[in-house]
């Protein structure tokens, strides 16, 4: 099962603009497939063992305007979030059902995240939902066609592959008076 780009939507922060308002587009986007099931607990500790213990992924949103040309809006985004793989023996982090001493902190935006669960690791690691604030002003008045272009990349780890994914999302309408 490949790795892929799903649950891609754009969601605007309301209806009806005014010229001078900012519009807050939240893109939201899900990795699945392989890269998702690799990054388990059985394989970070693996890659940990190994001297694998850091793994980037690279990601970046474009919104894009389709009229008489499709053009860029706003400031893309072009970013990361990284995954550390580290040991402790901190006792606030320790299952009670097992001895776990490999653990995962994800880094969002440079804050760090630590999750007791595998699934909640991967929804850190892996589910989107980036915020993107857009100028009224930069489309102008009428009604605008507006979509997102999402890129996502990771290098080779003892885990997985080299990768990139790609994915345009459908086109929402933003009406600006």
């Amino acid at each position: 099962m490949a790795s892929e780009i799903s649950n891609l939507i754009l969601v605007k922060d309301k209806d009806v603009y005014t010229a001078d308002d900012s519009i807050t587009l939240n893109v939201k986007f899900s990795l699945n497939g392989e890269v998702r099931n690799a990054f388990n607990e059985k394989n970070w500790t693996d890659a940990y063992e190994k001297n694998d213990n850091q793994f980037k992924l690279k990601y970046g949103i474009k919104i894009t305007s389709t009229g008489i040309r499709k053009h860029n809006v706003g400031k893309p985004i072009d970013t990361y979030r990284k995954a550390s793989i580290f040991w402790t023996r901190n006792p606030k982090l320790v299952n009670p059902m097992k001895e776990k001493r490999i653990w995962v902190q994800v880094a969002k935006n440079f804050e760090p995240i630590i999750k007791l669960t595998e699934e909640d690791v991967q929804k850190e690691l892996f589910d989107f939902d980036e915020p993107v604030i857009l100028s009224a002003s930069d489309l102008g008045k009428g009604n605008h066609k507006v979509s997102a272009e999402i890129f996502a990349s990771w290098n080779k780890h003892t885990y997985i592959e080299k990768n990139e994914e790609k994915m345009h999302s459908q086109e929402i309408e933003i009406e600006i008076n």
